[in-house]
């Protein structure tokens, strides 16, 4: 069954359609500067389209969760944890759901992490739900940036790589990238080039009109003509929409943006005196009040609350001086606390449970025995070693240590994949296989297993090669050890 979905008018008066089922299978970029109608463009492909095909927007900028209201869209504020945003992702994709990732409260390298975590959720579900999928990514320089420099690296890295995999092998899996940015030049050329279908916008730089052109097959001198388009002119090419440059205006929208063109309005009339006074003091009708936000307290009444708030402490510290733990008595809890964990473990599904999830249920058990329940740090550091499977009693006390103390320097998801292969290594043991490294991990992904020692070796915390059978190495280079061949 073909779909077209209408877009607008061509210069000659006739519908400019785009073939749906072939946008699926060849992506589309979107390009123009800043008021050019990207925003404008990507509401109305998503409006038309919202009834034939499942639709994930990356919104940097809050500006498409209006969206929700008319077409069911889910909107899902990115304020959870990296691997929460990868389990939402592969329940997004099993049910076939469109959702609105709603970026709009993290700060750019989080924004970054954040995307990226969603999208490798995404691109790696199991093969059954292989579903159609609009990926639509507002403001894509920012999450595949040509060059260094503008956020973290490690953030730079990540969101890189699932652009690239949403670009380049995303088709496969269902996965049909819209991406749109404010330039090209700042676009890395390897997610753009993936783009078969092109709708550019109005521009002025002209390193961005001469890639235009490129792309397009135009000549150079007609690179001139992106400056003269208006708000909401496109120059149109691609399989899906176009066999040659065709100038399109996009036709008008059921949804608006939250944000929306400022509007010229004239000022209020007032003397000299009378706005000094509105700056200076506050009224019944303060702004800060009228958003019920707490006026902030002068820099006197903050010391004294600290010095109230010290003063309290130290009575309460002089009245309650707790006896030092025995040190026997603590051993004999830590091996308690090992237990719940390793009995919490034995459950199949555990390993793929978040901490926060875990931790509740630890929280009770350590409560029904008694014992005083561990910080979150703690849990962590324990529960990365129950996740690897680790017997203390198969290694030499001393190089476990400094195993540890290594792994507590990783990031929280590397920590387990680290005393894995660390016990593998120390054991001389050959290297754990892809599904032991995701269940260390958290995943049931062998692909989410293999981008992990690809990250870990590109940190530079283990080196990763083959022998001559091409069986897997792995060493760790702060250890000085390695595996034995798988």
């Amino acid at each position: 069954m073909t779909v077209s979905i209408d877009m607008g008018l061509t210069h000659l008066g006739k519908p400019a359609v785009i073939d749906l089922e072939e946008l699926l299978a060849t992506r589309l970029l979107v390009q123009g500067n800043s008021g050019s109608g990207k925003s404008h463009l990507l509401r109305r492909l998503m409006e038309q389209s919202a009834p034939w095909v499942q639709q994930v927007v990356i919104d940097p900028e809050g500006d498409f969760v209006t969206i929700a209201d008319h077409f069911g869209h889910v909107v899902i504020d990115a304020t959870m944890t990296d691997r929460e945003l990868t389990m939402i992702a592969a329940r997004v994709r099993a049910h076939r759901i469109s959702v609105v990732l709603n970026l709009d409260a993290l700060e750019p390298d989080r924004q970054l992490k954040a995307a990226a975590a969603f999208m490798n959720g995404l691109f790696d579900v199991d093969r059954q739900y292989w579903y159609p999928v609009l990926v639509v990514v507002d403001e894509a320089q920012m999450f595949a940036p040509s060059a260094s420099g503008d956020f973290g690296e490690e953030a730079r890295r990540m969101a890189l790589m699932a652009m690239t995999n949403l670009m380049c092998r995303g088709r496969k899996r269902g996965l049909a990238g819209i991406i749109a940015t404010q330039r090209l030049a700042k676009l890395a050329k390897n997610v753009a080039a993936e783009a078969s279908n092109f709708l550019m916008g109005r521009t002025f730089l002209d390193i961005d009109m001469q890639r235009a052109s490129d792309l397009l097959g135009m000549e150079r001198r007609q690179a001139e003509q992106f400056r003269n388009l208006n708000r909401g002119q496109f120059i149109a090419l691609g399989p899906a929409v176009s066999r040659r440059p065709l100038r399109v205006e996009i036709g008008a929208v059921e949804t608006s943006g939250r944000g929306g063109s400022p509007k010229l309005m004239p000022l209020p009339e007032q003397m000299v005196e009378t706005a000094a006074e509105l700056i200076f003091k506050a009224s019944e009708n303060d702004p800060v009040l009228h958003n019920n936000r707490v006026v902030a307290p002068s820099a006197k009444e903050v010391m004294q609350q600290l010095t109230a708030a010290a003063a309290s402490r130290m009575e309460v510290q002089a009245q309650e001086v707790e006896e030092p733990e025995d040190l026997f008595d603590l051993e004999d809890k830590n091996q308690q606390t090992d237990e719940i964990i390793a009995s919490m473990m034995e459950d199949p599904d555990a390993a793929f449970q978040p901490v926060s999830q875990l931790y509740q249920d630890f929280q009770v058990r350590c409560r029904i025995k008694r014992l005083k329940v561990p910080d979150l740090q703690q849990f962590r550091r324990r529960l990365s070693i129950a996740r690897a499977g680790v017997d203390k009693t198969e290694v030499q006390p001393d190089d476990w240590g400094r195993a540890e103390l290594v792994a507590s320097q990783l990031p929280e998801e590397m920590r387990g994949v680290f005393l894995l292969l660390a016990k593998a290594a120390m054991s001389g043991l050959k290297c754990p296989d892809d599904m032991d490294i995701a269940k260390a991990y958290g995943t049931r992904s062998p692909g989410r297993a293999r981008w992990l020692l690809t990250h870990m070796e590109e940190q530079g915390f283990i080196i990763c090669a083959s022998d001559l059978r091409g069986n897997r190495i792995v060493t760790l280079t702060d250890l000085g050890i390695q595996t034995a061949s798988s």
